[in-house]
């Protein structure tokens, strides 16, 4: 099996649980530091399969490395390599494969219930968590339209499109399941001041910050199981 790409763009979006669940999973991984400055790679074929990060940026920044992965993303779908993404990067994955991305109606931030669908598609991804309402941990301010025939696996009540798959290899995860708690605290200590104001604004897409710290081991965990659930079946497209 060839190593699969993780691509980290800010210090706040870390992997977290990403690299453990994949090499739990059997999978070599290589982590492409974006945020240090490494190049984004050509040739998505030294690679089973892409995931790309969140961060604080919009697809649509001028930076030259979202162009390069927009156009390795759509290389990848090319050839048949699965792609995944997690918040910023479900957006570029989006994108890339013909989908949109704009500003949410708001941002979407903190601990949030997801409703994952009953769906035969929902169910072969999700497995025992299909037509179920999970705790997951939200940040963002974009929201993306899926490619034409994608499947949509999950929603949120402040977000609609949440989680999508297409071509039955390709996973876009607008939440942030792959958080740990030392994730969670790095990601209050840069952007905390964004939560706060959101709930004193009375943003109903926001957690209340007094409650944001509670039980974080436990919150985690059951996360990064479900995570599992979800990259166990992605794998079984990595070549």
């Amino acid at each position: 099996m060839k190593p699969i790409a993780v691509f980290q763009h800010t210090v706040v979006g870390a992997p977290g649980a990403v690299l453990p669940i994949l090499r739990t999973l059997g999978c070599e991984v290589r982590l492409v530091r974006i945020v240090a400055g490494e190049a984004v790679p050509t040739d998505p074929g030294a690679f089973g399969g892409l995931v790309f990060m969140g961060g604080y940026m919009g697809v649509h920044d001028d930076y030259p490395w979202i162009a390069q992965e927009l156009a390795l993303i759509r290389a990848a779908a090319a050839q048949g390599i699965p792609v995944a993404g997690h918040c910023l990067g479900s957006q570029l994955v989006a994108l890339a494969l013909g989908g949109s991305v704009a500003k949410h109606v708001r941002p979407e931030i903190g601990w949030q219930p997801l409703q994952t669908a009953a769906t035969a598609a929902a169910r072969d991804w999700w497995g025992p968590w299909a037509a179920q309402t999970l705790e997951t941990f939200q940040w963002h301010g974009d929201t993306f339209t899926p490619p034409p025939a994608a499947q949509q696996i999950a929603r949120s009540s402040h977000c609609e499109h949440q989680a999508f798959v297409l071509h039955d290899r390709h996973l876009m995860l607008q939440s942030h399941l792959e958080m740990t708690p030392a994730l969670v605290e790095l990601s209050l200590q840069h952007n905390g001041q964004q939560l706060e104001r959101q709930f004193t604004l009375g943003n109903p897409a926001v957690c209340d910050p007094a409650g944001v710290r509670r039980d974080l081991p436990g919150r985690t965990a059951r996360m990064h199981a479900v995570l599992t659930q979800l990259y166990a079946r992605w794998v079984r497209g990595v070549a």
